[in-house]
């Protein structure tokens, strides 16, 4: 999936400009998509050239004027055609799995300290995540887009449950090492 892909989806809700797109990326939905203000920019460029979004720029009072960008036909043309193509199972790119499968090189409580440290930045991101399905899902019944959504959101949920739920195992196992080996 391409950052293009990202900006297009978002847009299907409502036009919104570079800055909101970009703090959506980093705030709601940084374990989807991670993507710099920066990068966010130089793909609205290239998609409004393409032909795939539109601006329009909205003048306000005493601060800059904003620059919304909404997606065109075309832009929901390709994005349709990018989601009629199957696509594989996202690659696990996970550093702290590195450091476990190295992980007799330092001591255990180092190995420890590190997914203590990954649980809670897994268990604030679920907390965020069941608070955003507290506000904008328990409401029945959801619009087609609020339910494909919510599926969305869910699997970010189990996600993040999953990743509390290994790393209290790594923890109890890590503990189990240590009472019952004699230190390295």
């Amino acid at each position: 999936m391409a950052l293009t892909h990202a900006i297009l989806a978002f847009l299907i809700k409502q036009p919104a400009s570079g800055y909101d797109l970009a703090k959506k990326f980093n705030a709601d939905f940084a374990q989807f998509w991670k993507a710099s203000q920066q990068q966010v920019y130089r793909d609205l460029t290239k998609l409004e050239s393409q032909g795939l979004i539109a601006s329009e720029v909205v003048p306000r009072e005493g601060v800059f004027d904003k620059k919304l960008y909404s997606i065109t036909e075309a832009g929901k043309h390709f994005l349709k055609t990018w989601m009629l193509q199957p696509c594989d199972p996202a690659v696990v790119r996970e550093e702290l799995l590195l450091k476990m499968m190295a992980g007799e090189l330092v001591p255990l409580q180092v190995l420890r300290d590190e997914v203590e440290r990954h649980r809670w930045l897994h268990l604030e991101i679920l907390q965020r995540y069941q608070q955003i399905e507290q506000d904008y899902y328990q409401t029945t019944p959801l619009s087609t887009r609020a339910q494909l959504r919510y599926l969305a959101l869910k699997r970010g949920i189990r996600h993040e449950q999953g990743w509390v739920e290994w790393c209290d195992e790594a923890i109890a196992t890590i503990a189990a090492i240590e009472t019952s080996s004699p230190p390295v």
